[in-house]
């Protein structure tokens, strides 16, 4: 039998050598996965060198060895944090990331403005329904819908609408060029993390390069192509004034702007994340 020390440094060392961002906190979240426990009391169980059966430390170790071959945690672990939500992701659903949870606020403070009773919100190319969910659960009195077309992430997205979305969030399968014709003009906000690389730029990271699904990364050779259908969507869904919130690459925010301000949308903004770098842009229609 082993100790939870002895397998934490096991692990570290392992993913350390494969290059991991942060093999420490991996480590202790994979440990933490298999064993049932925060990260917190894995590293205090660590300093008492507690023991773990031997078909658990099995566990931890295959998990340690598709982490080195840099499989996304959260493909591992099956869940991904997102604000106030744990949603479930794996193959074939594009993993929500912690920038696109500063985007999400520009959506939620608008839609939490709207002077309605059930303010009405879309999420175009929802994915795992990180967007949808978040605007649905911290604004609770709006009403969301959800737009995706791949065949592969619809499940994940179903799976954690029906789970967090206490009924206020309608899952439509779509395309985001011509969905929701049905609500032309009564939307008040549209909110997208569309796939926004172009298709000659490979990302660096094999988590991303490897296991995100393509058709949630590469749109175009400038990789503004889905952004040029959402944006006339938007345009057509919302009502006058209603807000448009788009996640985007660091340096996409002035090719966006004209595409908006080209397709009639007002009062385009460019918003920096925490680390400085363009992230998302408004608009109103």
């Amino acid at each position: 039998m082993t100790t939870i020390d002895a397998l934490r440094r096991e692990a570290i060392d392992a993913l350390a050598t494969a290059g991991v961002p942060a093999p420490e906190v991996d480590a202790d979240l994979l440990i933490g996965h298999v064993l049932g426990l925060s990260r917190g009391a894995v590293q205090a169980r660590a300093l008492i060198s507690a023991a773990v059966a031997d078909d658990a430390a099995a566990a931890i170790r295959a998990a340690i060895t598709r982490r080195a071959a840099r499989e996304p945690l959260q493909h591992i672990t099956g869940l991904a944090p997102f604000r106030s939500l744990e949603l479930a992701v794996g193959p074939g659903v594009f993993t929500p990331r912690p920038e696109t949870e500063f985007v999400v606020q520009f959506a939620i403070d608008a839609l939490a403005l709207v002077p309605s009773p059930g303010p009405l919100a879309v999420d175009l190319g929802s994915g795992s329904g990180a967007i949808a969910l978040a605007m649905a659960t911290e604004v609770p009195h709006s009403r969301v819908v959800a737009v995706e077309k791949s065949p592969d992430a619809l499940p994940w997205t179903a799976r954690n609408i029906e789970r967090h979305g206490d009924g206020r969030v309608r899952l439509v399968e779509g395309d985001l060029a011509d969905a929701l014709p049905e609500l032309d003009g009564l939307v008040d906000v549209v909110a997208s993390n569309p796939p926004y690389i172009p298709v000659d730029a490979v990302p660096r990271d094999p988590e991303v390069r490897l296991f995100d699904p393509p058709a949630a990364l590469y749109s175009g050779v400038d990789g503004l192509d889905a952004v040029r259908a959402l944006s006339r969507t938007a345009l057509r869904l919302l009502r006058p004034g209603g807000a448009l919130v788009i996640e985007h690459g660091e340096l996409q925010a002035a090719d966006i702007a004209a595409i908006l301000r080209g397709d009639g949308f007002t009062a385009v903004a460019c918003h920096r994340d925490l680390l400085g770098r363009d992230r998302a842009t408004t608009a109103r229609a």
